[in-house]
C-alpha cells in the first residue's frame, strides 16, 4: 500500500510547473491585445495622415484643416458638456445620499449594501469612467453636425419670406436646423443626467422602493430630480415651438409644405403644448421648496393627455371632416403656396412657355427649306458607338472608353462642330490574368492616352478607311485623325493618369540613373510599338521616404511598398483621382453632377464637371429624391452625395469645376454667385472658390447645362408647368417624361444638339412630353446650353402642342421599326441571319410649328469582335417615313422628293456630307409577291462593281502584308474594308 501510496503522490510536484504555461498564456495573450490595439491605432493614423498628404498634394490643406478643426472643436465642446452633466449629476447624488451602513436598525435590507461596498471605494473611477463615454457618444454626434453649425455660423438671406410666419428661406435652411439639434442636445443632457441621479439614488439609498410614500425619495434626490425634470419640459416647449416652423418644411401626403390641418389644428396645438411644458417645468421648480409631487404629477398627467388629444386626435377629426370631403377647396390657397415655392425653388418660374400648331411646311421647296434647320442633326448614338470606338480605335485591350460617351462641340474650320467623344482610359481588366501582378498592376500601367472624337452629324466623305464604320473620326489614333489636336499648334497632353477609370493606386517617377518602366501608347505608324515613360508632373504624393512609404503600406495593405525597388526615393503615389471623387473630397458640400466629362482646352484634357448646392429645408417647395428625379435609360447609378435622405426641394447649379487629367489640378469655379447656399460655404472655406471673372475664355465654350439639373427640372415641370391650384390638383394637365422605345422600362434621356425653339440655333439639351399614360407628343423643351451667351445660357423654353393627336416618340419608333420600306433596306443585311438591327437614339426636333422625328439606323454582325455599323437614317415627318443613307436623304423619302431637286450635288456646310460619284443604291420600287428576273443593271454599275471589286482584292493583299509584319490592328482595319467595299458591291448588284 505505501508502494501505491508513493505511486499516487508522485505526480504532485510535477504538477507545480503547470502554471507557467498559464503565465506564459496571459502574457502572449496581453502581448496579442497590445499588438492589435497598435495596428488599429497605426491603422487609424494612416488613414488620418494620408488623407492630410492627399489634400496637400492638390493644394486644398486649408478645407482639410477647417473641416478637422470644426470638428473637433464641437466634439470637444458637446463631449465636454456632456461628460461635465453626467459627473456632475453622478458626483451630487453621491454627495448627498443618506448616511447609510449594513443592517442600519429601523432599515429595511435592500440586498445592495454588499454593491455599495465595492463601488464606494472606486466611486471616482465610476464616475471618470461614464463621463467619459458618455462624452464620447456626444461629442462623436455633434462632429456629424459640422454642416449644420457651418452653415448656421455662415447664414444668409434668401430675400424671400414664407407668408405663414414671414421668416426668410434662411432661417428655414442655415438657422432651425441647428436650433433643433442644440434643443435635442438639451433634452439628451436632461434624460442622461436623469438616468444618472435615478441609479446613483437607488443604488446608495436616496431612493428606497420598500420605504412608505412619503419616505422614498430624500430631499437631495427630489431636488436633483425636480431640475432635471424642469430642464427636459422646457427644452420640449422650445422644441414644440420651432416645431411650428417646420410645418412649412415638412411633406405631407398631398405635398411638401402647410396644409389646411396643419394651419388650424395642428400648428395651435404645437403653441398650447408648448405653453403647457411651460407651466410643468414651474411646478417642478415648484417642487423644489414645496417637496410635493402631486402638482408636477397632475401637470405631466395633462401635459401628455394634451399631446394625445391635441397632436393627434384634434387633426384627424379635422382632416377627416373638414378637409377630406373638400379637399380642393380647403387646400387649394396651400396648394398655390406650394406651387409658387416650387417653381422658385427649381427655376421653373422663368420658363417661357409658347404654342405651336403642329403643322408641317407645306408647298414647293420644302427640301430646301429644310436643309437649313436639319444640317446640324446628330447621326451618332453616344451609346451606341462605344462599341465602335471599342474595336476602332482601342488598339491594345488594357484601354476602354465609358458605356456612354459625351457629347462637346469645338470650333473646327471656323464653325461650331457637334462631337461625340471618350478618353481613351486605362482598364486593367483587359490584361492577361497572368500579367496581374503588383509590378504591372501599379508601376507599369498606370493611365490612359488621349481622347477619341467622332462627328456628331457627319458621314464619311468618301469610301475612304473610315466609311467602314460609318462614322467620320475628329480625333482618332491614326495620324490623319488630329482635328483636336491640331486646334493647339503643339497638340495636347495625352496621357491621362486622373480619370473614371484609373487604377486604385500607381506608383510613378524614375529613380536617378534608372530606365523608364510606364507604358505609354505612341501615336501613328509606330502603334504597334511599346514605349516607355515617366511620369514628370507635380501630381501625387512623394513617398520617397521609409515613413511615408510605412504608413501607405498600412493604408493599401500592401508589403510591395516597403519592399520593392520599383518605390524608391524619386516615387509618388496618385490615389483618389477619379475626377468626381476629387472634387467631392475637395469640396464636401457639394453634390457633384454624375456626368463628369472631357475636353481638350489650352493643351490639355480636362474633366469638366458640375457642382450643385442643395438643401431640403426650403420653405414649401415640394421634397423629392434627387435619384428618382435623374433616373434615365442612360442613368444606372448616379451615386449622389447629398442629404442623409437623397431628398431636396431646391437645386442650384453653382459651382463648375475642372481636373487636369495629367496632373490632377482641381479648380472650383462660382457659377451662380448669387445663390445664398454658395456665399454660405464660400464662408466656411475662403478662398476655395474663384471668381466667375476668372475662368479662362478658353473654358467658356465647353461648359453645358448640367444634365442632372435639368433632368431635375424636367421632373418637377410634369406637375408643376400647371400654376392654378385647383387644375394641379385634379392632375387632368399632368405630363410625363416618354420612356425610351429603346428602353421601355426607362426614361428617355435628354439629349444634346443644335436645336431652334423659334430664335435661332443654339447649342441645346432638350427632351420631350407625353400626357400621363398616353404616348401622343405634348410639349417639347430645351434649354439654352451655350455657356458663351451670358444673356441666355440656361434659358428654358417650351412649346406646347394642342390636343389634337401628335404621335409621341414610342408611337414614332414602331412606325419606323414596322415600315415595309425600312425593312426592306433591311433585308440585305440580315437575311443570312449574321446582322441584326440596331436602332439609334431617337431625336425630337422642332421646325417651325411642327417636329421631326430622325434616327440612325445601324447593323451588328454576331460575335464577339463585331460592332454597328451606321448604315442608314431614319426620319418621320408629318406622318410619313423616310429611309436613307444621308439625313437629307432620308428627309427626301418622307416628302416623295428626289435629293437632287434641290442642290443636291452641293455639299452641307455644316455636316461636310458629299454625295458619292455614283450612288450606292438603287431606289426600290417596292416588294413584289412573285420573285422576278434580275433586271439589268444600269449603265456604268458594271464598271462600279469591278472597281470595288478590284478594291477589295487590294484591300486583302495589303491585309496580308501587314500580317505578315505582325500589324495585327492594320490587318484588321483592311480586312474589315475589304468586307465593306464587298458588301456595297453586293448591294450595287442588287443580289
Amino acid at each position: 500500500m505505501s508502494d501505491m501510496s508513493g505511486d499516487f503522490q508522485r505526480p504532485r510536484p510535477a504538477a507545480r510547473p503547470a502554471a507557467a504555461p498559464s503565465r506564459r498564456s496571459r502574457s502572449l495573450v496581453i502581448t496579442a491585445g497590445v499588438l492589435v490595439a497598435m495596428f488599429m491605432l497605426l491603422s487609424a493614423f494612416a488613414s488620418f495622415w494620408t488623407e492630410r498628404l492627399w489634400f496637400a498634394s492638390v493644394g486644398y490643406s486649408g478645407v482639410f484643416s477647417t473641416l478637422l478643426w470644426t470638428r473637433i472643436g464641437l466634439f470637444l465642446v458637446f463631449g465636454g458638456v456632456m461628460a461635465a452633466t453626467v459627473a456632475v449629476t453622478i458626483a451630487l447624488a453621491y454627495r448627498f445620499r443618506p448616511v447609510l451602513w449594513p443592517a442600519m436598525p429601523g432599515m429595511a435590507d435592500d440586498g445592495l449594501d454588499r454593491y455599495r461596498q465595492v463601488i464606494a471605494p472606486r466611486v471616482g473611477w465610476m464616475v471618470a469612467g461614464i463621463s467619459i463615454l458618455m462624452g464620447l457618444f456626444a461629442g462623436a454626434s455633434a462632429s456629424g453636425q459640422w454642416r449644420s453649425y457651418s452653415l448656421w455660423r455662415n447664414s444668409q438671406p434668401f430675400g424671400t419670406n414664407d407668408p405663414y410666419f414671414e421668416k426668410d428661406a434662411g432661417f428655414y435652411v442655415f438657422e432651425l436646423p441647428w436650433w433643433h439639434y442644440l434643443t435635442d442636445y438639451v433634452m439628451a443632457l436632461a434624460v442622461i443626467g436623469l438616468m444618472a441621479t435615478l441609479l446613483v439614488n437607488y443604488l446608495f439609498g436616496g431612493i428606497r422602493l420598500s420605504a412608505r410614500p412619503g419616505d422614498r425619495l430624500s430631499s437631495a434626490a427630489a431636488v436633483q430630480l425636480s431640475v432635471l425634470l424642469a430642464v427636459f419640459v422646457i427644452a420640449k416647449a422650445v422644441d414644440y415651438w420651432l416645431d411650428r416652423y417646420d410645418l412649412v418644411v415638412s411633406s405631407g401626403s398631398i405635398f411638401t409644405g402647410m396644409g389646411y390641418t396643419d394651419d388650424k389644428a395642428v400648428l395651435p396645438a404645437k403653441e398650447i403644448l408648448a405653453g403647457i411644458a411651460i407651466v410643468c417645468a414651474l411646478l417642478f421648480l415648484a417642487n423644489i421648496w414645496r417637496r410635493t409631487w402631486l402638482l408636477p404629477s397632475l401637470g405631466v398627467a395633462l401635459f401628455a393627455l394634451s399631446a394625445i388629444v391635441l397632436g393627434l386626435i384634434v387633426p384627424g377629426v379635422v382632416q377627416g371632416v373638414q378637409v377630406n370631403p373638400n379637399v380642393p377647396d380647403r387646400e387649394g390657397p396651400y396648394i398655390k403656396a406650394n406651387i409658387d415655392a416650387t417653381r422658385q425653388a427649381y427655376q421653373l418660374d422663368t420658363i417661357e412657355r409658347a404654342d405651336v400648331s403642329g403643322e408641317a411646311i407645306s408647298g414647293g421647296g420644302r427640301l430646301s427649306s429644310l436643309d437649313g434647320m436639319t444640317d446640324s442633326v446628330p447621326l451618332v448614338d453616344p451609346k451606341v458607338v462605344s462599341e465602335i470606338f471599342e474595336q476602332q480605335q482601342q488598339v491594345r485591350a488594357f484601354y476602354s472608353v465609358r458605356d456612354v460617351l459625351d457629347v462637346d462641340r469645338y470650333e473646327i474650320d471656323g464653325r461650331d462642330r457637334a462631337v461625340v467623344l471618350g478618353v481613351r482610359e486605362l482598364d486593367q481588366s483587359g490584361l492577361a490574368e497572368g500579367d496581374q501582378n503588383w509590378s504591372n498592376l501599379h508601376t507599369v500601367y498606370t493611365h490612359g492616352n488621349g481622347v477619341i472624337a467622332a462627328y456628331a452629324n457627319q458621314r464619311p466623305k468618301d469610301n475612304s478607311s473610315q466609311s467602314r464604320s460609318g462614322v467620320e473620326w475628329a480625333e482618332g489614333q491614326e495620324a490623319d485623325e488630329s482635328d483636336l489636336t491640331e486646334l493647339t499648334p503643339d497638340g495636347y497632353e495625352t496621357r491621362v493618369y486622373f480619370g473614371e477609370l484609373s487604377p486604385s493606386y500607381s506608383i510613378v517617377g524614375q529613380p536617378e540613373g534608372g530606365d523608364p518602366v510606364e507604358l505609354d501608347l505612341p501615336k501613328g505608324d509606330s502603334a504597334e510599338e511599346s514605349e516607355e515613360m515617366t511620369y514628370d508632373g507635380t501630381g501625387g504624393v512623394e513617398i520617397g521616404s521609409l515613413p511615408e512609404q510605412l504608413l501607405y503600406a498600412v493604408k493599401f495593405g500592401e508589403p510591395n511598398l516597403l519592399l520593392s525597388g520599383r518605390v524608391h526615393e524619386n516615387s509618388r503615389i496618385l490615389y483618389d483621382r477619379n475626377p468626381r471623387t476629387m472634387v467631392e473630397k475637395v469640396a464636401p458640400w457639394l453634390t457633384v453632377d454624375s456626368d463628369p466629362y472631357p475636353a481638350v482646352i489650352d493643351g490639355r484634357i480636362q474633366w469638366i464637371l458640375d457642382g450643385y448646392t442643395v438643401t431640403d429645408r426650403y420653405p414649401l417647395s415640394q421634397r423629392e429624391s434627387l435619384e428618382t428625379m435623374t433616373e434615365d435609360s442612360l442613368q444606372d447609378n448616379n451615386g449622389f452625395q447629398t442629404l442623409p435622405t437623397d431628398e431636396i426641394n431646391y437645386l442650384r447649379n453653382s459651382v463648375k469645376a475642372t481636373v487636369d487629367a495629367y496632373d490632377g489640378t482641381v479648380t472650383l469655379y462660382a457659377w451662380d454667385d448669387t445663390d445664398p447656399i454658395l456665399k454660405a460655404w464660400d464662408g466656411v472655406f475662403p478662398g476655395v472658390i474663384k471668381s466667375r471673372d476668372e475662368i479662362p475664355e478658353s473654358l467658356k465654350p465647353h461648359l453645358r447645362y448640367p444634365e442632372d439639373m435639368f433632368k431635375a427640372q424636367r421632373y418637377q415641370y410634369q406637375r408643376y408647368h400647371e400654376t392654378d391650384a385647383q387644375d394641379w390638383f385634379k392632375g387632368s394637365t399632368r405630363l410625363e417624361v416618354p420612356k425610351d422605345p429603346q428602353a421601355v422600362d426607362r426614361l428617355q434621356p435628354p439629349y444634346r444638339l443644335f436645336t431652334d425653339v423659334g430664335e435661332g440655333e443654339t447649342w441645346s439639351l432638350t427632351s420631350v412630353y407625353v400626357p400621363r399614360e398616353k404616348d401622343n407628343l405634348a410639349a417639347y423643351m430645351a434649354v439654352n446650353s451655350d455657356a458663351t451667351d451670358e444673356e441666355n445660357y440656361g434659358k428654358i423654353s417650351v412649346l406646347e402642342l394642342p390636343n389634337e393627336r401628335t404621335d409621341g416618340p414610342r408611337l414614332i419608333a414602331n412606325a419606323l421599326s414596322n415600315d415595309e420600306e425600312v425593312r426592306a433596306e433591311l433585308v440585305s443585311f440580315t437575311t443570312n441571319g449574321d446582322s441584326k438591327p440596331v436602332f439609334g437614339n431617337l431625336l425630337t426636333l422642332p421646325v417651325q410649328d411642327s417636329f421631326m422625328y430622325v434616327q440612325p439606323l445601324y447593323t451588328k454582325r454576331a460575335g464577339e469582335s463585331s460592332y454597328p455599323i451606321l448604315r442608314f437614317v431614319l426620319v418621320s415627318y408629318n406622318g410619313n417615313v423616310g429611309i436613307g443613307t444621308t439625313l437629307r436623304d432620308a428627309i427626301a423619302d418622307s416628302l416623295g422628293a428626289s435629293p437632287d431637286d434641290a442642290e443636291a450635288q452641293e455639299p452641307s456646310p455644316e455636316t461636310g456630307e458629299e454625295p458619292a460619284e455614283e450612288p450606292t443604291e438603287e431606289p426600290s420600287e417596292g416588294a413584289t409577291e412573285e420573285p422576278t428576273e434580275a433586271p439589268e443593271l444600269p449603265e456604268g454599275t458594271q464598271a462600279r462593281i469591278r472597281e470595288l471589286l478590284e478594291r477589295a482584292d487590294a484591300a486583302f493583299d495589303e491585309a496580308e502584308e501587314a500580317q505578315r509584319n505582325g500589324n495585327t490592328v492594320k490587318w484588321a482595319r483592311l480586312t474589315e474594308e475589304a468586307r465593306r467595299l464587298i458588301e456595297e458591291a453586293i448591294e450595287i448588284s442588287g443580289r
